[in-house]
């Protein structure tokens, strides 16, 4: 019988063999740790703290009134040091909290010593927000809006995203070989919240001991709303549109969202910290991140306090045996390069990834071909052909009549290019252009009112 999945995708090396296998190890850090005020998509937060203030492990030091967004709490204790411009992982400079970590560890009151007793469902979303939960898989959309569907919107499917498609990345899979018990019971807590909705856990099939511990989890628990389903190897399977299509034959309209077709999306590392949030009251303090390519001397998964800075997880790594070509926060395919290694892991940094020139050598761009291939690896059924020189041509309004902005830059089309046309990042500059016309159009239209 054929595994669910969807029309297109590509199937490159997934390189995860470096850190299948590898437990998670504890990072504890040596130095300050830097938290930049906007880790989530929505609105950035606000100081809570000034320099010189000390705070405690779990204390909250940024937030906003804004619905969409997510707090800020600190990982460590400490002193605040600074509240400044910093280097973030994308090279851009933002405004960030330096806490000087003073080793001891000492904690601030819970979320539930907060909340002064046993949260019931109508306290779940205010405790989710409280945690700083956003979507784990490198979205980082707050979790507590997603959980809060459009009035009339009946949610059926709660899909787990286990899938994991990004070449290299273990942190997931990790995750449920060795905490398969939140994983089903923070799903468990979510379904409180929809009564009519069923919960899927998708795996793609090459994790077969994900699958197996989950199911074998499941089977303690009722598991009448729940089930594992494993999908077939694809990237990107863990898309979340692509989930959709291949869990419940649904497509999503252009400018829709998963809610207006009965779907919550969550990634694994999401319902581990709603369990931790709705039973411990321990918010988003940490992730699994795994170290890996083929200049990494011991390539690891390391739980590391958030406001780490990358260069500890390399070298608790072992270092690099050789200078990398490039280093990629995140994997191979969706990763942004790095400028720097000084720079805090935040809640959407899955991965590290130091490659060599063997394996990440930069193309020498030709004249496309017109061979198609494009076309047939696009899962979002796009002509990034047609897109790549609408952009050239700088006509930003045919790369939107062409559906430029439901592209979901995730590379399938760069990877299969003969020609090595960089049509990704062609597809991101135009996508980048259309939002500022329509910002620039909306700032005219305020202003004549």
């Amino acid at each position: 019988m054929r595994l669910p999945t969807f029309k297109g995708g590509i199937h490159p090396p997934d390189g995860k063999s470096l850190t299948a296998e590898k437990t998670v190890e504890v990072l504890s850090p040596k130095g300050d740790l830097v938290y930049p005020l906007s880790q989530h998509l929505g609105a950035p937060c606000a100081p809570l703290v000034k320099r010189g203030d000390r705070v405690l492990l779990g204390q909250k030091i940024a937030d906003t009134d804004a619905f969409v967004s997510a707090p800020i709490l600190a990982s460590v204790s400490g002193t605040v040091k600074e509240i400044g411009f910093r280097m973030t992982i994308p090279g851009s400079f933002e405004t960030c909290i330096v806490v000087e970590n003073d080793g001891q560890y000492e904690h601030a009151p819970t979320l539930l010593e907060d909340l002064g007793r046993k949260p019931e469902r109508g306290d779940y979303l205010k405790l989710i927000r409280a945690a700083g939960i956003v979507g784990m898989g490198g979205a980082c959309f707050p979790t507590h809006v997603k959980l809060s569907p459009p009035e009339g919107r009946v949610i059926r499917w709660i899909i787990v995203n286990g899938a994991e498609c990004e070449p290299f990345l273990n942190c997931d899979n990790r995750l449920m070989l060795e905490r398969p018990e939140p994983i089903i019971e923070g799903l468990e807590l979510c379904l409180e919240l929809f009564p009519d909705a069923e919960g899927i856990i998708a795996i793609e099939e090459n994790k077969p001991r994900s699958i197996e511990r989950l199911r074998g989890e499941l089977s303690e628990h009722d598991g009448s709303r729940i089930r594992v389903m494993p999908h077939a190897v694809k990237y990107p399977q863990g898309a979340e549109k692509m989930l959709i299509w291949s869990v419940t034959g649904q497509e999503i309209p252009p400018g829709a969202l998963p809610a207006d077709v009965g779907c919550i999306i969550l990634n694994v590392r999401t319902l581990y910290h709603i369990w931790l949030a709705l039973t411990q009251g321990i918010p988003v303090m940490d992730r699994i991140v795994s170290v890996t390519g083929d200049v990494v001397s011991d390539p690891k998964n390391l739980s590391v306090p958030l406001g780490t800075p990358v260069r500890e997880l390399v070298e608790a790594a072992g270092g690099f045996k050789e200078d990398p070509v490039k280093v990629l926060a995140g994997g191979p395919m969706m990763g942004i390069s790095m400028r720097s290694l000084d720079v805090p892991v935040v809640k959407g940094t899955s991965g590290i990834l130091a490659l060599s020139s063997r394996s990440a050598a930069l193309p020498v761009e030709s004249n496309c071909l017109r061979c198609g291939r494009c076309v047939a690896a696009c899962p979002m059924h796009l002509v990034p052909s047609d897109l790549d020189r609408a952009v050239r041509r700088r006509d930003y309004a045919g790369f939107e009549r062409a559906g430029g902005m439901n592209c979901i830059e995730c590379g399938c089309c760069t990877y299969d290019c003969p020609a090595s046309r960089f049509l990704t990042q062609t597809c991101r500059n135009g996508k980048a252009a259309v939002m500022a016309e329509r910002r620039k159009q909306a700032q005219k239209g305020a202003q004549k009112k």
